[in-house]
Parts: C-alpha cells; structure tokens; sequence
C-alpha cells in the first residue's frame, strides 16, 4: 500500500529539467519534494506528496479533508496510548 500525503506548494525552488523542486507545506512542517512529474504545478496548489514526489495535484477541499482525518487519526491514537498507560 502506498501513502500520498496533501500538501501546500509555498515556492518553487529550482525550475532546471528533471530538477523541478519546491516548497510544500504539511501543516507546520515545510519539505523540500520534486515537482518533476507536475510541471503544471505552481505556488499556492495543492499536491500530493509519496517518497520525495508531488505525483498529483488536488484541491484544497479535498487536501484540508484529509488533513482533518490525519489530525482525528493522532487523537484517537494518543487517546489509544493514554488508556494502554493507564492499565495496571
């Protein structure tokens, strides 16, 4: 199973052939990811990251969805974490 994470495209970095690279948020940590396979892509879009890439474009509707499930996903795992601590 792969996993793509959505991220804010701040800045594009270097613009050479095959070394496209840009800035992309992921709520407060900012990467450096290859814009390779999006040449379309420019700053304010929304992608989705896998291993280093941006492999998509999507829109911040959906970005901003996924982003709520990964916050939901950390709170019921540290909730998970707090009852397995608390068991004798």
């Amino acid at each position: 199973m792969c996993l793509a994470l959505p991220g804010e495209l701040l800045e594009i970095t270097a613009d050479a052939f095959f070394q496209r690279m840009g800035s992309v948020a992921f709520g407060s940590v900012i990467r450096q990811v290859n814009l390779s396979f999006l040449p379309e892509a420019k700053t304010g879009d929304y992608v989705l990251v896998h291993v280093g890439f941006a492999i998509s474009k999507i829109d911040r509707a959906a970005a901003s969805r996924t982003l709520e499930l990964f916050a939901e996903l950390d709170e019921i795992t540290a909730q998970a974490q707090e009852q397995a601590d608390a068991i004798p």
